[in-house]
């Protein structure tokens, strides 16, 4: 895992990159004491992270702060990440899955797992990812979608790119309330990354159970796949979503890829805010051109969805929220001060505060920064847009 000190910097440099180049939400108008996730504007989308490997503690800390609704007696759909039966981070941590079943059990929810994976037989991955045997533990039920012939409901988003709209299931469609969880990875397939958003291809049907039409099959092989994988995330809106980042694949993907460990945990209501947060921690750690290349909501599946009104639309409605001590000194020794000196760039403005919060761009003074061995980016900074 990396050092303490590393992972200042580092997740100075996420908050830094959501935030246009300034990461700190907290009240600048007088120096007192703000109480650790508390947002200064509550029509924002509040995006909590968390630093901690304990996934129990940090998943149940950060949903106080979020909040999950009333969900007593209700009856919620989970879906998790199980494309293929390789480990975390290909797949949902097994303990990740568990702390969210078992707050959701402690809050009197019902509780169902619909799943539909990409890269193998599903039942098998399951079962070798040990979800069957934790259903059995924790009693609760687990849905095969790939064995359902009845059950599906056409969605036709306006102006979709599907050519005839997408199966959609109503395990999902007619719960109370729709959990997701999801990794935090890169996708090699042409989806370019795979979070929150993509992680719902995982709903759809593969093949129409009536005359045999493969839909992912049109997905993988349509110019506006990233598009599409928007579009999907029109039929449900989930009650929160939850990325274990306390590892990820920051290349390849989604099954096997270049492994980094940030040691977060990240929960939002808002997938937009969440998925920009996790590509802010890729670009972060060094990524894909794919993922690198342009503004965060110029990624395709980003600028699709904020278009459809899935969450935020730009980084200034983003709020990010540290929620452990460690979290909140970062925030607060990220604040803009006067006197600092603050560079400009066609992408965003920023501040040189200290070497443990230093963000670059394409115009960065990377060749005269006093700052620039400590900046985290500075494998990228003098060749990419952030």
């Amino acid at each position: 895992m990396l050092k303490r000190r590393e992972f200042i910097k580092r997740l100075a440099a996420l908050f830094s990159v959501i935030i246009s180049g300034r990461l700190d939400k907290y009240p600048q108008e007088d120096n007192r004491n703000v109480q650790r996730g508390t947002p200064l504007k509550t029509e924002k989308s509040n995006v909590y992270v968390i630093k901690t490997t304990d996934r129990d503690w940090g998943i149940r800390e950060l949903l106080k702060r979020l909040g999950s609704g009333d969900i007593s007696g209700k009856k919620v759909a989970i879906k998790a990440n199980y494309n293929s039966s390789d480990p975390f981070p290909a797949s949902t941590h097994i303990d990740t899955l568990g702390a969210i079943v078992d707050f959701l059990k402690e809050n009197g929810a019902s509780i169902v797992l619909a799943e539909r994976s990409g890269m193998g037989n599903t039942k098998k991955v399951l079962e070798d990812t040990g979800v069957m045997e934790l259903a059995g533990q924790k009693g609760f039920d687990v849905v095969i979608l790939d064995d359902r012939k009845t059950g599906w409901s056409r969605e036709k988003p306006q102006g979709s790119h599907w050519k005839n709209g997408f199966l959609f299931p109503d395990v999902f469609r007619d719960a109370d309330a729709v959990v997701q969880t999801c990794c935090l990875k890169t996708h090699r397939f042409g989806g370019h990354f795979t979070m929150s958003l993509k992680n719902s291809v995982g709903m759809v049907a593969r093949y129409d159970p009536e005359d045999g039409y493969d839909y992912m099959g049109e997905l993988h092989s349509s110019r506006y796949q990233r598009q599409m994988i928007a579009e999907i995330n029109t039929a449900y809106e989930p009650v929160f979503v939850i990325m274990d980042a306390i590892e990820g694949f920051s290349k390849g993907g989604p099954d096997t890829g270049t492994l980094i460990q940030p040691g977060i945990l990240i929960a939002a209501r808002d997938r937009v805010a969440l998925d920009a947060a996790g590509i802010a921690l890729l670009r972060m750690y060094g990524t894909t051109d794919e993922v690198t290349s342009g503004g965060i909501f110029e990624q395709e599946q980003i600028a699709k969805a904020a278009e459809l009104g899935l969450g935020a639309t730009s980084p200034d409605e983003i709020e990010i929220i540290a929620d452990n001590e460690e979290a909140g000194d970062i925030c607060k020794k990220s604040r803009s001060s006067s006197g600092k000196p603050v560079y400009e760039s066609p992408i965003v403005t920023f501040s040189i505060l200290s070497p443990t919060a230093i963000f670059s761009t394409t115009s960065c003074p990377s060749m005269t920064c006093p700052n620039m061995a400590y900046c985290p980016s500075r494998n990228f900074a003098s060749s990419r847009q952030i």
